[in-house]
């Protein structure tokens, strides 16, 4: 990778850690740390591990006598990670072939990644592989369009103004929001006792226009989807009626940000 390309990486990472983390992610860490049961002395692995919020909490419950792991195909996000936490042992590699011998983990963790592999039974294959037999693993991954109203304007609003395609792109988040198909997909890769539990969420974003672009210029490029200015700023220009009903007296753009947490073992 040329350093232009590397850097452009690390700096669309440092952007998705100062913004989504705190506004989406960072809540849900110790929710998924809790629903693994992560305890002093553990060996954890994180996958799909960003900028790396999940691995962070899981040091902070294993102390010094465990370790924590984290996994993601990017190298930026696991540059920004390696900053923010050195103690940490970050990988790059896919969910679909982990770098690990069998039965290395105590927990195996990943937050808001599944909907995004190329083979998500195989990724839970592989997890299960890499999790002792007396293991837990804990999956989060967010509810239905349905149930996240402020983003299910957003999105009709992005089809309207740019077209499927891009719409599409900032539906992908909320393609496992069916309970009992993510069950099912959780059983059916080799998980046993599968929990699915529905937990309520609150996103916080400084304000409608840092929301749309955060959205529009850092995911739907990771997607692949890259906007003319002029749909850009027809965009901000219209998400500000559209999305009034979630912004606060000071201006902050707060609503409902629900996820299912996975959990099972090794069978």
């Amino acid at each position: 990778m040329s350093e232009p390309m590397l850097q452009a990486q690390i700096d669309a990472a440092k952007a998705y850690e100062a913004l989504f983390v705190s506004s989406l992610f960072g809540e849900w860490a110790p929710k998924v740390a809790d629903a693994a049961q992560i305890r002093p002395g553990q060996r954890v692995l994180d996958v799909a591990c960003g900028t790396g919020v999940l691995a962070r909490e899981a040091a902070s419950r294993t102390g010094p006598t465990g370790s924590v792991a984290g996994l993601d195909p990017n190298i930026g996000m696991l540059s920004v990670a390696k900053e923010l936490t050195p103690a940490v042992d970050w990988h790059q590699g896919v969910a679909e072939s982990l770098p690990f011998p069998d039965d290395s983990f105590d927990a195996v963790v990943s937050q808001f990644g599944l909907m995004f592999f190329t083979d998500r039974a195989q990724a839970l294959r592989e997890m299960l592989r890499v999790l002792t037999p007396r293991g837990r693993l804990a999956v989060a991954v967010w509810d239905s369009l349905d149930n996240t109203p402020a983003y299910a304007a957003e999105v009709a609003l992005l089809e309207r103004v740019a077209g499927r395609q891009a719409a599409d792109a900032l539906r992908a988040p909320f393609v496992l929001g069916d309970r009992s198909e993510l069950a099912a997909l959780f059983s059916g890769a080799g998980v046993s006792s599968v929990e699915v539990t529905s937990e309520h969420g609150t996103a916080h974003f400084p304000s409608v226009r840092v929301m749309v672009e955060a959205d529009l210029r850092g995911w739907l490029p990771v997607m692949g989807v890259f906007l003319a200015e002029e749909q850009i700023a027809r965009m901000l220009e219209e998400a500000e009626p559209v999305l009034a009903p979630y912004v606060t007296a000071d201006g902050m753009v707060v609503f409902d940000s629900p996820a299912h947490i996975v959990t099972g073992r090794k069978s």
